[in-house]
């Protein structure tokens, strides 16, 4: 199989986490496995923003479980939620500073039938729609947290996609962040494409 020249570098990640997440919109988020690519093009992100951001996992300081998010940009961070699922983030900005994009959704384009084994029990436009699905439907786990996003070397990366018009894309509220106090659950941190193709 042979490893795509566009997989974005590191350079990309290394950037304010709020640019990043809203230009991963559109971006294709790739899985090899076997040999197989499994992908699809991201269409949900939301932003994670240093230790004052109290609903990042940072506010805690850095523990065992956060520690990747303080490491050079570029990593996977996958963590467990609710005891149920896997989440992919991408660590972003200065090695230091602990910020993340949580990749939320994506539209299916590759290995479709590999994603149907693992989600046909669903609508198709239900597969990848939450970010415990997509990592159900590209089989990530904890595993792949540390893994470097930006190495040809991984089975894990993000390429360079169609570009989003800031006409079609909605921002509003991260998700799930009821318990955490104002201003941090309604901050404008979560990107979403409004038209899916």
């Amino acid at each position: 199989m042979k490893v795509p020249s566009n997989i974005l570098p590191r350079s990309f990640y290394d950037r304010p986490t709020l640019t990043v997440a809203r230009e991963l919109l559109g971006a294709l988020l790739v899985r090899v496995e076997d040999g197989v690519r499994i992908a699809g093009r991201i269409v949900e992100t939301e932003a994670y923003v240093g230790e004052s951001d109290l609903g990042c996992h940072a506010k805690a300081g850095r523990t065992p479980r956060t520690v990747i998010m303080y490491g050079e940009a570029g990593r996977a961070y996958v963590y467990f939620n609710y005891g149920m699922h896997w989440m992919l983030n991408a660590v972003t900005e200065a090695e230091g500073f602990p910020a993340a994009v949580l990749i939320r959704a994506i539209e299916p384009s590759e290995g479709i039938e590999i994603m149907a084994s693992r989600r046909g029990k669903q609508p198709r436009a239900r597969w990848t729609d939450g970010p415990g699905k997509l990592t159900q439907a590209l089989n990530i786990d904890k595993s792949f947290s540390g893994v470097d996003l930006c190495s040809r070397e991984s089975s894990l990366w993000i390429e360079t996609g169609k570009s989003i018009s800031d006409e079609n894309v909605t921002i509003g509220a991260r998700v799930g962040l009821n318990n955490v106090p104002e201003p941090w659950n309604s901050v404008p941190w979560r990107f979403l494409v409004k038209t899916r193709e």
